[in-house]
């Protein structure tokens, strides 16, 4: 097999497995953000989150839901963090999603960043502008 996931979710390539189902399998990732930290992927390959089939949506999200709760059951978190990356940043081409324990203090910043885009490069100026004017 040649992706990753597809290997460990067909047992031929070893992990510490947290779930597994006839449609997912849930796993430690090998480099965590936080101890705990667990990687969903859909056993049936797929790339990315648009290609996720509706069959699919409702059982992988549901997994990811108990996946959720498990962080503060299971682990003592007081949250979780879920994000899935679709090609960029994606280091396996297998959508994945990662479920991370959270607690307030833990560190975790800078993680995502919100970012706009100037209706123009007038507007941009226009920013500038009002910046220089109280600087």
């Amino acid at each position: 097999m040649s992706c990753l996931f597809c290997a460990i979710a067909a047992g031929a390539i070893a992990a510490d497995v947290v779930l597994d189902d006839d449609d997912v399998v849930a796993f430690l990732d090998t480099r965590p953000v936080f101890k705990g930290h667990v990687l969903l992927v859909p056993r049936a390959h797929v790339a990315t989150l648009p290609e996720l089939s509706d069959q699919l949506a409702m059982p992988f999200l549901g997994a990811a839901r108990r996946l959720s709760a498990a962080m503060v059951e299971g682990l003592g978190a007081q949250g979780s963090f879920v994000c899935v990356n679709n090609v960029v940043s994606q280091s396996v081409a297998h959508l994945h999603l990662h479920v991370i324990p959270r607690t307030k203090g833990d560190g975790l910043r800078g993680f995502l960043w919100p970012r706009v885009r100037y209706e123009s490069p007038q507007e941009m100026t226009e920013y500038a502008a009002r910046l220089r004017a109280v600087v």
